[in-house]
């Protein structure tokens, strides 16, 4: 079997419709409501693109190149309300990252042969946590009424947090992606209460329980392979850093920081993380620039013409 494999590689049945966006847009936007108008409205044929034949097509139909802004992200607090078209998304979108981690660490397990046997047995029962984990999230999603495969999946995640050095790999798929879901579920878990769902509720916090131990592994193992390295440690810091950057999706999230204090987490790291989520646009900047996009996308569809948007220099 191929060690090393390539994002591309990872099989999926015809039920699934994959996107090869690399996740950098956002990252990149200025907090500028004409700016992010302006480069929306350039690569929407693009996103047009990668949504055709998924639930997502007729919202972007509708609302346009910023419909992202207007519709998707009612989710990132605690308790936030959410409409069943974000609910359903942000399930397929765990979903689909559940598996992807079960990938990346079946992975770490086969491509470093020569690891410690310790080391070894923790992936080997983190694989069969996340195996467990696509079942909850595949239950979950039926439970809201979604169906696998509505929404396209991008495997960014693999991609990014799947190095080829075993300390990189422990601290991109442990730390940064595993670190990821424990802040999402923390807000699934907040909505849950919130809304009298005990289904979600309790089966996002018996899932949560397990990347606590999972995150755990990555904190346990980066400090084993850095031990008495110091050019190694600043190596993962580096790594570690621009993987949470790619993950933080332009800001906006909130750090389920308890959980990652009990995972390994420093309070140095955990400042850092707020910083990189505050990098980027805020959100009610996006909403205007959502807000705009669809009243410009939708006076195209009644035929209209529409001025462009005048950049700062003009």
């Amino acid at each position: 079997m191929k060690r090393f494999i390539s994002h591309e590689d990872l099989a999926r049945d015809r039920r699934f419709k994959r996107t090869r966006s690399r996740n950098q847009l956002l990252s990149t936007l200025p907090d500028d409501v004409d700016a992010i108008v302006r480069v929306l409205e350039k690569v929407a044929p693009k996103i047009r693109e990668r949504l055709a034949g998924t639930a997502l097509e007729p919202v972007f139909d509708e609302l346009g190149p910023g419909f992202s802004f207007l519709t998707l992200n009612g989710g990132d607090q605690p308790g936030a309300e959410r409409s069943p078209l974000q609910l359903r998304l942000q399930l397929h979108g765990i979903f689909v990252g559940e598996l992807q981690a079960l990938e990346a660490a079946g992975r770490t397990l086969w491509d470093f042969p020569d690891a410690p046997w310790e080391f070894k047995m923790n992936m080997a029962r983190q694989c069969w946590d996340e195996s467990r984990h696509v079942q909850v999230y595949e239950k979950l999603i039926e439970h809201v009424g979604g169906e696998i495969g509505e929404f396209p999946e991008n495997t960014f995640l693999f991609e990014v947090s799947c190095a080829d050095d075993p300390v990189l790999r422990v601290a991109g798929v442990n730390r940064c992606l595993e670190g990821l879901a424990c802040d999402v579920f923390r807000s699934l878990i907040d909505y849950g209460r919130a809304h009298d769902d005990a289904v979600i509720a309790q089966a996002v916090d018996f899932v949560l329980a397990d990347e606590l131990t999972h995150v755990r592994f990555g904190s346990d193992w980066v400090r084993e392979f850095t031990r008495g390295d110091p050019e190694a440690a600043q190596r993962v810091k580096e790594f570690q850093r621009e993987t949470d950057r790619r993950f933080a999706f332009g800001g906006g999230r909130c750090v389920a920081k308890e959980e990652r204090r009990e995972a390994g987490f420093t309070e140095e790291e955990l400042d850092e993380l707020d910083e990189i989520l505050a990098e980027g646009p805020r959100r009610e900047t996006l909403v205007r620039a959502g807000e705009i996009l669809r009243d410009r996308h939708q006076a195209r569809q009644r035929g209209e013409v529409v001025p462009p948007v005048a950049s700062a220099s003009n």
